[in-house]
């Protein structure tokens, strides 16, 4: 009989667990004790919690991994009927039309025709908080599209952040588990800034560039209409020759891009829970359609090879400046839901709502996304039939024998509801023309494991760093340092420091002085060491930002007495701009003008704050600029604006208000009064902020 050699078990309490590096860069704790060995709800003992089963490190995610399907089947089921995720939401219907014939690369249907418009119906979210959250938290953002084709329906599910945390399927419920409420205390709500989510990403480095993302200003979007789209993964567009080309979807807002600032986000969420959806309706039902062009980036597998990283890991991004973006189609969103249950909260996306000529890749997180989405519905809806609910259902015809199960309402007549059949004549069948999903080769071991060309988690997030702005970067260092004082444990901020420190010097020593924990980042080994890689502008909202107030937002503060005559110049001057113009005044019900008009409010000055506006006018007379230098909101009103950055138009009669709001001249500060002053506002508001009065006004801790 062979020699057995036994391993003591550690006494109760001294379990040990250890951190392991996986061959792909990834890392994973371990015990040296069966007593707290990760099991499945069967209780079988789990040897790898990182990684889902695929067919090769780079192949797709196989169907027999029952790890994978139990963790992810019961994560989807947790919340009835909340969404688990993106469970706030904001809807529109709207079309989508090519610029031109896209069939040299796709044979979709609706890409081909320039002169055909496909519905869609768009979903904007928060990602963390519940369904009654505020919208201005720093969050991901979803942006998910549903088009109604010809040939079926095609769900582009994606977020206004190219990248994500996690690079397999397999850690998606732990890393919301971390990142929601926590467990034993049901708060925060919408917050990251808690110890369970930095504990989490500091243990996975994979998270280190989305990261990046989330505490930039790309967390904190100004407006569903001026935020960016991603489909996140490397996807295939493949033509009638079969021939495939990778392609990565963007989405771009035509009024351009902005973002708030945090002390901004914070107010506005008290000031007004549903800032982003009533921007959204409001602009909607004033006929100021949002638009977004659609664009792609497009490459083959030589080129994939050798970009010096792998497109299948969704934590990487391919900088413009080496596959420039085209624009292929443009999607205008013109008509609000008619209700708001019936369409947003019912519509249910899935990356695996595809068309003949779009397809897949072996991207492990997207592989498991294929399985979960279709999951979820499940329970959100009631069962298997959720495609029949009005916003679900395609505009094409529906054939096929499923039949039954819970809410069906569709009648199927006969006999035969299998095939092939030879009793029905008239039953549906296969086409030659349908579906067929691109033969990639696959033979490889079946094992779990991130293939190597997944191990370098630091050299995007330095590329991400390196691109931005000096205020981006301020910003990000601020972002970075708010979240880690909101962490109790000591050590998951030193991990985190750790983590920063192999992105960038400037960045870790930033957040250490902002936090007062000078070099006490943690000594950490990446698995590849950061590279440099050549700066992409394309990453910088500020860098790329457009000169326009179109769909911007001017709030004109006015009191009895007001000059109206510079009133409407204001007016006629931001509405030439495409630009909104709303009244605050100190009563709702009207101020009486100079002239001896009266002007309606939209706000009064304690429910309309400047953080609602892109801009601000200051129009008081000299009588009612007395009694607002009384009023603290009054005062509080213009500090705002000049603390956030904002333009100020202003007369000379509300020098003493901007005096005791501590504003000080400088380019955003504009007379309006005299010759060119109305046009020379409205220059300056296209500068969206003025960033050389940051540093005047806050540190970046």
């Amino acid at each position: 009989m062979a020699k057995t050699t036994r391993t003591a078990k550690p006494a109760a309490g001294k379990t040990r667990i250890k951190t392991v590096a996986g061959k792909g860069g990834e890392t994973h704790q371990q015990t040296d004790s069966d007593d707290r060995a990760l099991t499945t709800n069967q209780g079988v003992p789990i040897s790898d919690n990182q990684n889902s089963l695929k067919s090769g490190a780079r192949g797709p995610t196989l169907l027999e991994d029952f790890v994978l399907r139990e963790k992810i089947t019961h994560f989807d089921h947790e919340r009835i009927p909340e969404r688990i995720v993106h469970a706030r939401g904001s809807g529109a219907h709207g079309y989508f039309r090519p610029y031109k014939d896209m069939s040299a690369l796709t044979r979709a249907a609706f890409l081909r025709n320039p002169r055909e418009k496909t519905r869609v119906f768009v979903r904007f979210s928060t990602v963390a908080g519940g369904a009654g959250s505020a919208d201005t938290v720093r969050d991901v953002r979803g942006f998910a599209v549903k088009f109604y084709t010809s040939e079926g329906n095609f769900d582009l599910v994606g977020n206004n952040i190219p990248v994500f945390f996690i690079q397999d399927a397999m850690k998606f419920p732990d890393l919301v588990h971390s990142v929601k409420m926590e467990a034993d205390r049901a708060f925060p709500q919408a917050a990251s800034a808690h110890d369970t989510f930095w504990d989490f990403v500091s243990l996975v480095p994979e998270s280190t560039h989305m990261l990046m993302w989330a505490m930039s200003d790309r967390g904190i979007p100004r407006s569903y209409r001026m935020m960016e789209g991603f489909g996140v993964h490397t996807f295939r567009f493949v033509n009638e020759k079969g021939n495939s080309t990778f392609v990565k979807f963007h989405w771009r807002p035509t009024i351009g891009s902005t973002s708030l600032i945090w002390d901004e986000a914070v107010k506005l969420a008290g000031a007004d829970y549903d800032f982003h959806r009533r921007d959204l309706w409001n602009a909607i039902e004033a006929g100021d359609y949002p638009e977004f062009e659609l664009g792609i980036q497009a490459f083959d597998e030589k080129t994939a090879n050798k970009l010096g990283f792998d497109v299948l890991d969704p934590t990487k991004v391919i900088p413009e400046e080496i596959i420039p973006l085209q624009m292929i189609g443009k999607l205008v969103l013109d008509r609000n839901p008619d209700n708001f249950f019936a369409e947003t909260e019912q519509v249910a996306f899935h990356p695996g709502h595809v068309v003949p000529g779009i397809d897949f890749t072996n991207d492990p997180l997207l592989q498991g996304r294929l399985f979960s989405y279709i999951d979820t519905q499940l329970s959100r809806l009631g069962g298997p039939n959720f495609h029949e609910i009005e916003i679900n259902k395609p505009v094409c015809p529906m054939r096929n024998f499923q039949r039954d199960g819970l809410m069906r309402m569709a009648v199927a007549k006969g006999r035969v509801n299998y095939e092939p059949n030879s009793l029905g004549a008239d039953t549906p069948r296969e086409t030659p023309t349908g579906f067929a999903s691109f033969p990639e080769p696959s033979d490889g071991p079946k094992l779990r494991q991130r293939p190597e060309s997944f191990a370098d988690h630091y050299s995007h997030a330095r590329l991400f760093w390196l691109s931005m702005t000096r205020p981006e970067q301020q910003h990000i260092v601020s972002a970075f340092a708010f979240e880690l004082a909101k962490v109790e444990t000591i050590a998951i901020r030193r991990r985190v420091l750790g983590r920063l420190k192999l992105v960038h010097a400037d960045l870790c020593n930033g957040v250490e002085a902002a936090l007062g924990m000078e070099g006490e980042a943690e000594t950490l080994q990446p698995a590849v060491a950061a590279k440099t890689m050549k700066i992409s502008k394309a990453l910088s909202l500020i860098a790329k930002a457009q000169p326009t107030i179109k769909g911007r937002k001017i709030g004109v503060l006015v009191t009895d007495g007001a000059d109206a005559k510079l009133l409407k110049a204001v007016q006629d001057a931001a509405h030439g701009e495409g630009a909104m113009v709303e009244i605050v005044a100190p009563k709702i019900g009207g101020t009486k003008l100079g002239n001896g008009s009266t002007v309606v409010a939209n706000h009064t000055i304690s429910g309309g704050p400047s953080v609602l506006f892109d801009a601000v006018v200051l129009l008081p007379s000299a009588d009612g600029v007395k009694k607002l230098v009384r009023e603290a909101g009054a005062v509080a009103w213009v500090h705002d604006a000049f603390s956030h950055l904002k333009v100020i138009g202003n007369v000379a009669a509300a020098k003493p208000l901007m005096d005791k709001a501590g504003v000080e001249p400088d380019d955003g500060i504009v007379a309006l009064e005299g010759a060119g002053g109305t046009k020379a506002f409205i220059a300056a508001a296209k500068q969206h902020r003025i960033w050389d009065r940051e540093p005047k006004l806050r540190s970046p801790g």
